[in-house]
C-alpha cells in the first residue's frame, strides 16, 4: 500500500515545476500530481502527448493555450477537462502560490462523450 497528501511535501523552493507519478499501470495508465509556482511553458514550446490526459486544477489558477483553434482557458480549483491525444496545449500562466493539479493520461483514447 502507498499513501500520501496532495498538499503535502511540496519543496519551498520549486524553480521548475514538480511533477510526480502517484500511480501507474501497465503502461496503459498514469496519475500524476503537478505543481506549478508561477511557472509557464517555454514560449514557442507546445505539448503534444501520445496519451489522453485528464485534468483537474485543485488550488490555485492557471491559464492553458490551445493551438488549433487558438484559444486560451482559465481554470480555478476545481475545474476539469480532457485533452485528446495529439491536440498541442501549453500552460501560459499559473499563480505566484502553489498551482497544485492531478493529471490522469490514459493511452485508449476512444472517444465516449456523455
Amino acid at each position: 500500500m502507498k499513501t500520501g497528501n496532495l498538499y503535502r511535501q511540496i519543496p519551498e523552493n520549486l524553480p521548475e515545476e514538480l511533477v510526480e507519478i502517484l500511480a501507474e499501470g501497465n503502461g496503459q495508465i498514469k496519475i500524476e500530481r503537478i505543481v506549478s509556482r508561477n511557472h509557464s511553458t517555454p514560449d514557442d514550446t507546445w505539448y503534444d502527448q501520445e496519451s489522453c490526459e485528464w485534468v483537474v486544477l485543485l488550488t490555485g489558477w492557471a491559464i492553458l493555450r490551445f493551438e488549433e483553434p487558438d484559444r486560451t482557458v482559465k481554470m480555478v480549483p476545481g475545474d476539469w477537462l480532457k485533452i485528446s491525444a495529439h491536440v498541442k496545449h501549453r500552460v501560459e500562466e499559473t499563480s505566484s502560490g502553489d498551482t497544485v493539479w492531478l493529471a490522469v493520461h490514459w493511452t485508449d483514447c476512444t472517444e465516449h462523450e456523455h
